[in-house]
């Protein structure tokens, strides 16, 4: 078996498992600590709720645009990528 391959599919286990973590763990921190600051000013899961979803939503924006760029990466050094655009192929651009 190919030690290279095991290596990726390791590392890629481990990166999802890092992010599944990061992306429950950190909103319920916040949450935590806007369920102190509701107790502590005598609301009722106010602060908790908004910085528990405010985190949640950055926290997948952040995994999609993670993903996003490695994937343009991923497609900018795959065979089937273009190299140059269409217009500088044809050389039928001008520089106005």
């Amino acid at each position: 078996m190919d030690l290279r391959a095991v290596r990726d599919v390791n590392n890629g286990f481990g990166e999802g498992l890092a992010a599944a973590f990061e992306m429950v763990v950190t909103p319920m921190i916040f949450a935590f600590f806007g369920f102190l600051l509701d107790r502590w000013l005598g609301l009722h899961l106010v602060f908790a709720l908004t910085f528990g979803l405010f985190v949640f939503g950055y926290e997948m924006w952040k995994l999609v645009m993670r993903y996003s760029s490695q994937m343009a990466a991923h497609d900018a050094s795959a065979p089937w990528a273009r190299h140059g655009s269409p217009v500088e192929a044809t050389g039928t651009a001008s520089d106005d």
